[in-house]
């Protein structure tokens, strides 16, 4: 498959503009997929600002659940696929699996986490998150740093 810059441009995001997708976002209806593919396009084109594509705690949880590899992603977001024709390379197409894995994504608390992550949770939780209440919930600590809380 050839790459096709032209196309990925039309659906991508600049990131010293914008954010990615929020993790609960889905992407053929799967949360985190599609933060993956607006952080892929935007690597792509050099638009990723501080993000990184790969390597990434988070897409690592969606890259383990659909079983496909960061660079099998990143060969079918370079040809332009659309967040529909990426779904079609997961290796997950069970609805009720996906829907299982979902709700556990969406209700991961921090103390839930490896223990790789959980180090950078406790750096990052005291910079961006607020001082009024505590965090429990892995994707609040994203709405907390790009500001949608």
């Amino acid at each position: 498959m050839k790459p096709d810059l032209d196309k990925v441009n039309t659906l991508a995001k600049d990131f010293s503009k914008t954010y990615p997708r929020h993790p609960r976002e889905m992407l053929g209806g799967y949360v985190i997929g599609a933060r993956c593919a607006d952080k892929c396009r935007a690597f792509l084109l050099g638009m990723n600002g501080e993000y990184n594509y790969w390597p990434c705690s988070l897409a690592g949880l969606w890259f383990t659940f659909t079983g496909v590899t960061p660079e099998q992603f990143k060969e079918v977001v370079a040809i332009g696929a659309t967040d529909e024709e990426l779904r079609a390379h997961s290796k997950v197409q069970d609805k009720q699996a996906i829907i299982q894995w979902n709700n556990q994504m969406r209700d991961m608390r921090l103390s839930e986490m490896t223990p790789q992550v959980q180090p950078y949770m406790e750096d990052s939780i005291p910079q961006y998150g607020p001082k009024h209440r505590p965090v429990y919930a892995y994707f609040d600590v994203y709405d907390l740093e790009e500001k949608r809380l």
